[in-house]
């Protein structure tokens, strides 16, 4: 059946001569793997170039429900990025926000409030000029309310630990070793008071939010079974200068 649906680039890939696999968040929350064959024509409608990390596509696919991999008949640009594919830094965060995306939305499907998350994400970064270095940070905090494990506030006070298993807040340290020291249980309730528009006005170090970027992804992979260590994560790294 022929489907048309609003989606995300997450990841693309060659295969054979004239072929494109396609990983794919779709408007409804769920996950799609598309192959699609590229025309040689430079006039083709269906161009590679449309499948980079994050583009917001409209893509036509002929969905069969037993099916691997569906067929993708035809696609286009539903969100002109004006901004991402020419900012090298812009680029680096949404090559990390792709895969961290691949990983975090692999073992269930979400619902179409998490791709308008995700959507809106992606049209602020791409409108924004400048003061972004903590986005990837706010991303992955905030992501995590769509996936049923956000960070519980009741109850935090300086000087108490953060017990990553549970999602919140406790004054004593947890029998398991997955809790974070009090310095640490500080800047989760940091992250979670910032936004997009705001997240300039707190001054965090380079050392301070690569530490927040591994205890982030930390909290992930105690929650996701099987989550891997992302690979685009280092280049992030050493990305941005303090603030």
């Amino acid at each position: 059946m022929l489907t048309t649906t609003k989606a995300i680039v997450l990841h693309a890939f060659r295969y054979g001569e004239a072929k494109l696999i396609i990983d794919l968040l779709t408007a409804d929350g769920s996950r799609m793997a598309c192959i699609a064959t590229l025309p040689k024509s430079p006039r083709a409608k269906l161009k590679k170039q449309y499948f980079q990390p994050l583009y917001i596509l409209e893509v036509v696919a002929d969905v069969r429900p037993r099916a691997n991999l569906q067929r993708l008949r035809d696609a286009g640009v539903a969100v002109p990025l004006t901004s991402i594919p020419f900012s090298p830094a812009k680029t680096a965060i949404t090559l990390f926000t792709a895969e961290f995306l691949r990983n975090a939305t692999r073992r269930e499907p979400l619902d179409p409030a998490a791709f308008a998350y995700v959507e809106n994400s992606i049209r602020w970064l791409d409108g924004c000029a400048g003061h972004f270095a903590n986005f990837h940070l706010v991303f992955m905090m905030r992501m995590a309310k769509f996936l049923g494990f956000y960070p519980n506030l009741d109850g935090y006070t300086p000087g108490c630990r953060f017990d990553l298993r549970a999602s919140c807040f406790r004054q004593d340290a947890p029998l398991h070793g997955d809790y974070l020291p009090p310095a640490d249980a500080e800047r989760i309730t940091l992250l979670l008071r910032m936004n997009y528009p705001t997240m300039h006005l707190y001054k965090m170090a380079r050392a301070e939010r690569n530490r927040m970027a591994d205890v982030i992804l930390r909290y992930y992979q105690i929650h996701i079974p099987g989550f891997p260590e992302m690979r685009s994560l280092p280049v992030l790294k050493e990305l941005f200068t303090d603030d």
